[in-house]
This record gives structure tokens, C-alpha cells and sequence, in this order.
């Protein structure tokens, strides 16, 4: 006998908030985690196909989070979505939680990747597109939420080359652009994606409109980037 699926209490936007000052300590990364927190609502109120109860159900999408080193908006929006109990929240960085200074693959339930070092989603997120259509699961989208300084390490550069050769329509990679990288790149970063063969748009990354249509849009036959632009570090 299969045993019942799990029900957490539920939260809306207005709740992230307050959530994330459940998590205390000097490890939060505030700002790297509050660029993330409309792209990353928007996302899992409005795009994503999951379901919080069975989180390895297979015909899901899957969300990669690169930007790892501040996952304080990912726990709050898991949290607020169900996955787990909000009052995890409390333990955030202790010494037997779930919720470590890095998001745990293993642990939390809804998280694909152990994240945090700079530059691995994208190439891990390509991978995982690719592997879908090798298995046949057709339907299922693959999403990665990387920082604008993560562009600088070379892994990235090489996914973004290869992505379009491999035509990854699944893929979809969002940019939080909050100006914190070393180099520039003529043209902007939008620009950057589409020298390579991707399709790209730029939005505000506090409008939840803007973002939803743009991560919703239909699908080409290329990968597609998201750039969400918020205020400076």
C-alpha cells in the first residue's frame, strides 16, 4: 500500500517576507537571494509543472538553481509552495537541518542540484534538457536561474555554445542581472546568448507579468534566455 503524499500548510507572495526572516545567521547572502525572489515566485506560482507532494513525479519540469550561494528566497518559495514545513525555515544553517548555506539535492525535497558553485548549472541544466530527449519525455522543461557573475567562468560559455548545436527547445536559462559581474559583453548579455544561436529576452525582474509571458512563451527549435534585470548589488 502506497503511502499518503505529504500536505504542508501553503503561503502566498505576500508571505516570502516574512519567511525569510525566519532564517537568521551571517551566511544568507541577502542580496543574492532577494534578486531571485520574483523570477523565482513568478516561476513556481505560474510556469513550472510540479506537484509539491511528489516531488520525483517524472512528467515535471525541472528547475536548476546555479545561483546557490543564496538560496534564502528558493527556501522561503519551496516553503511557501508546500514542499516542506515553513518552520524549517527556523533551523536554516544548523548543524542537523536540511536547509544548509547551499541547497542539498539529497535532502530538501523540489531541489534538483547540490548548487552554490559558480558556473555549474548551466552545463548541469544542459545535460538534464538533453537527457529528457534521449529518454523520449518530451514534455517536460528544464529551467536554470544563474547570476550575472557566474558569466564570467568559462564552464558557461561552453554550454552556451553548445546548447543551440544540440537544439535544446527544453532548455530555458534566466539571467538575474543585478550588475554584480567583473566583464561586460558588447551588446549586453541578451546579446551574449544570441550570437550563439539562442533566442533571448530582456525583462524587469520585479514585474511578474513580464516575467511569466517571457518564461511561458511557445517553444522554438532553439533554447531561449530569460534576462531579468533588477537593481544593482
Amino acid at each position: 500500500m502506497t503511502a499518503p503524499a505529504l500536505q504542508f500548510e501553503q503561503h502566498g507572495y505576500d508571505d516570502l517576507r516574512s519567511l525569510m526572516t525566519l532564517m537568521t545567521g551571517d551566511e544568507k547572502h541577502s542580496s543574492s537571494a532577494t534578486s531571485t525572489l520574483d523570477v523565482l515566485w513568478t516561476l513556481y506560482d505560474s510556469v513550472l509543472r510540479y506537484r509539491a507532494d511528489e516531488p520525483d513525479w517524472p512528467a515535471r519540469d525541472r528547475f536548476f538553481l546555479s545561483k546557490g550561494h543564496g538560496p534564502m528566497a528558493y527556501y522561503a518559495v519551496l516553503a511557501a509552495k508546500g514542499f516542506f514545513p515553513s518552520d524549517l525555515l527556523e533551523d536554516f544553517g544548523s548543524f542537523d537541518s536540511i536547509l544548509g548555506y547551499h541547497p542539498d539535492g539529497k535532502l530538501i525535497p523540489g531541489v534538483e542540484i547540490s548548487s552554490g558553485s559558480l558556473g555549474h548549472g548551466l552545463p548541469m541544466a544542459l545535460g538534464a534538457a538533453a537527457g529528457l530527449g534521449m529518454t523520449g519525455n518530451l514534455g517536460s522543461r528544464v529551467f536554470v536561474l544563474i547570476g550575472d557573475a557566474e558569466l564570467d567562468e568559462g564552464s558557461n560559455h561552453e554550454a552556451i555554445a553548445v546548447a543551440p548545436a544540440l537544439r535544446l527547445a527544453n532548455l530555458t536559462a534566466i539571467v538575474i542581472d543585478n550588475q554584480s559581474a567583473t566583464h561586460g559583453w558588447p551588446g549586453g548579455i541578451a546579446g551574449r546568448f544570441e550570437v550563439a544561436g539562442w533566442s533571448a529576452t530582456v525583462v524587469d525582474g520585479r514585474d511578474h507579468d513580464q516575467i511569466e509571458r517571457a518564461l511561458s512563451r511557445p517553444r522554438s527549435d532553439v533554447p531561449h534566455v530569460v534576462v531579468a534585470e533588477v537593481e544593482s548589488k
